[in-house]
């Protein structure tokens, strides 16, 4: 799979059925050496929140249970 087809898709919390956004405003975390993606950090990147705090979470690459046709499904560590 390529990563540009996982932009459009949501990420859901399987544990507490959190929406933690598109992974199309995902930030990754590669390491350097490999080239390997260790983690994304979502975040709810919206203009209507300008004055609210945006809630960011880390997520280890190896916490992706399933990746579906419409999301992308996590679990907690």
């Amino acid at each position: 799979m390529k990563l540009s087809e996982l932009y459009s898709k949501e990420i859901i919390n399987i544990d507490t059925g959190e929406n933690l956004g598109i992974f199309g405003d995902c930030d990754l975390v590669i390491d350097e050496k490999t080239g390997e993606i260790i983690s994304f950090i979502s975040g709810h990147n919206s203009h209507f929140n300008f004055f609210k705090e945006t809630k960011k979470k880390e997520v280890l690459w190896k916490n992706i249970k399933k990746i579906g046709s419409d999301m992308i499904i996590i679990e907690n560590d």
